[in-house]
């Protein structure tokens, strides 16, 4: 088998849909293989399934081909005018196999190439993950993990299995990574070569901050913080020293990030300006509120037990404007510093998501803004989005619908087409 390690790997080419072929091998799992291909079809990306002859007896050929809008086979004899089994290797910019059963494993490390998946295995010359699955003996087998470490030592990525329930009454570790991490690593995968980011300092912030009334409430948002999250992995696989400002998150922080967590928006504002000294990039990405209370209580705010439990009213609470951070880091940014905001925009009757947030461009003055349409529920909480990002000359660039990290992918594009050269 051949990977990155070993040649120049395939680049996506930024004007279609990123090619990925989705193996799949004969275990249990490879159900789970379904929530995989949507995620990753729905991410933008343009899967062609390839399943083993045992898979297939597992989930059918037509449910990979309705999912995937491709046709299906495990066969090096169909299509043979095509020659699949050296195109679909050498065509794709990413090679994902979930389930990678201990069989698999074993063929894809000994260069085997009996099949469909496995011939296209050693035609690859583009990232290659294996997320594995198999009953824990088989995980700890001394041949399994020698066929891992040689697999590992070319250049593939093979996941660590999770640990948990297995076949039957089984635990421990060998079960597949959930679909969600999967992806995650897939397409973090598929950027990680470029590091057009490297010897560049970013800062992003992210979460919703939290303005306290009392030592149990507070005033807060939706925002679970997975689109900042997502910037901050995608700016350090793409090589940049990245800093997170976390209000509070849904979502594990990255690993290689600096993070700094942060609750309230002064706290938010104070972090900011100094993390954002000798940055090259700021992509403010948090929900901050726009308001807190006057006043926080001492103690918890209770219900006078006199009070009449018809009446509706309750204590009033004055609020204060917090301070705007995204256009006081417009105003201090030194020359060449590229500062992005973030408009969270419904439309009404006055105006538009878009004319909305083309007001609220020209009224920060800061490079990008990025735009989400949050009505009806949308974006916040979800694994996926669509956004469009404004520029201050008038262009304008739609995202497609897809997961936050692709979404992520394409800010970070869009900044370094505007951005100097790192100092």
């Amino acid at each position: 088998m051949t990977s990155s390690a070993v040649s120049e790997p395939a680049r996506p080419d930024a004007a279609r849909r990123p090619r990925v072929v989705l193996g799949v091998s004969g275990g249990i799992a490879a159900y789970k293989a379904c929530i995989l291909l949507r995620l990753l079809a729905e991410g933008g990306h343009d899967v062609r399934v390839v399943p083993t002859a045992a898979a297939l007896r597992f989930v059918g050929a037509p449910t990979w081909a309705a999912l995937s809008g491709h046709p299906v086979s495990d066969s090096v004899w169909d299509d043979v005018h095509e020659v699949p089994h050296v195109r679909l290797g050498q065509e794709a910019d990413l090679v994902v196999v979930a389930p990678a059963t201990a069989d698999l494993l074993a063929r894809a490390a000994h260069g085997l190439a009996d099949d469909l998946l496995t011939s296209a295995l050693l035609t690859a010359r583009c990232p290659v993950l294996l997320a594995p699955a198999m009953h824990t003996e088989m995980w700890d087998h001394p041949a399994t993990r020698a066929n891992v470490a040689t697999l590992r030592e070319r250049g593939v990525v093979v996941l660590e299995p999770a640990s948990g329930r297995l076949t039957g009454a089984d635990s421990g570790p060998g079960r597949l990574p959930e679909p969600e991490a999967i992806a995650q690593a897939a397409v973090g995968l598929l950027h990680a070569g470029r590091a057009d980011l490297a010897g560049r300092n970013v800062v992003v912030s992210a979460g919703g901050t939290r303005e306290p009334l009392d030592p149990v409430r507070y005033l807060g948002n939706r925002s679970s913080g997975r689109q900042g999250v997502a910037l901050a992995a995608a700016a350090a696989a793409r090589g940049a020293r990245t800093t997170l400002i976390a209000a509070p998150l849904e979502v594990p922080v990255p690993a290689g990030v600096r993070t700094i967590g942060v609750s309230t928006a002064l706290e938010m504002r104070e972090a900011m300006l100094e993390a954002v000294e000798g940055a090259d990039a700021v992509v403010m990405a948090a929900a901050v509120a726009d308001f807190r209370p006057d006043a926080v209580a001492a103690h918890k705010i209770k219900k006078s037990p006199d009070a009449d439990v018809t009446d509706a009213e309750g204590p009033a609470v004055r609020l204060l404007r917090n301070p705007d951070i995204l256009a006081e880091l417009v105003a201090r940014r030194p020359a060449g510093q590229v500062v992005v905001g973030f408009a969270a925009e419904t439309g009404d009757a006055s105006a538009s998501v878009l004319e909305h947030a083309r007001a609220k461009l020209a009224r920060k003055g800061c490079d990008l803004l990025v735009v989400n349409d949050v009505s009806g529920g949308q974006v916040f909480g979800h694994e996926t989005t669509r956004v469009t990002i404004l520029c201050t000359d008038g262009r304008q660039l739609a995202v497609p619908a897809g997961s936050k990290h692709l979404a992520a992918h394409a800010i970070w594009d869009a900044v370094l087409k505007i951005a100097g050269n790192p100092g």
